[in-house]
């Protein structure tokens, strides 16, 4: 009892995770941005770069917890090659999420919080890359649906 107790929280922790992070690029993206040009181009950045440096400290802890806490189901449940493929495939998209997400927050995200005046462009990199990652959390998603029968 104890035991389906404690696999359950790891995995409401790791539905949360996945929550937290794919809802907040939506809303970021879907959301934020269109909101931002009401602003002129000075607030637009201040905003930008005030709600991504918030929103990429979540993700900085989110990331390893969904990470882990799958890695943590995967062994519960007997290891990588004991569960179905669409797990293992969830698990590269995250690895993928992960990686996409490093590269926004050490590549266009420092360039643009070092700059004195950001560039839009910089900011459109941003809103490309965490679109990418729109989809691979979606495609998780689907891969964690389609599991979830076997």
């Amino acid at each position: 009892m104890t035991s389906s107790i404690l696999w359950s929280l790891v995995l409401a922790i790791h539905l949360l995770g996945m929550t937290a992070w794919v809802g907040g690029m939506i809303y970021a993206v879907f959301v934020l941005h269109p909101s931002l040009g009401l602003l002129d181009a000075t607030q637009r950045a201040s905003v930008h770069l005030q709600t991504l440096t918030r929103f990429f400290r979540v993700v900085w802890h989110t990331m390893p917890t969904v990470l882990i806490t799958g890695w943590l189901m995967i062994l519960h449940e007997g290891g990588f090659a004991a569960i179905p493929w669409q797990v293992n495939v969830m698990q590269l998209l995250g690895l993928v999420m992960a990686a996409v997400f490093a590269r926004i927050y050490f590549g266009p995200f420092q360039k643009a919080r070092r700059a004195i005046r950001p560039q839009p462009a910089l900011f459109d990199t941003i809103r490309s890359l965490v679109t990418i990652n729109i989809g691979l959390g979606i495609l998780t998603i689907l891969s964690a649906a389609m599991a979830r029968g076997l």
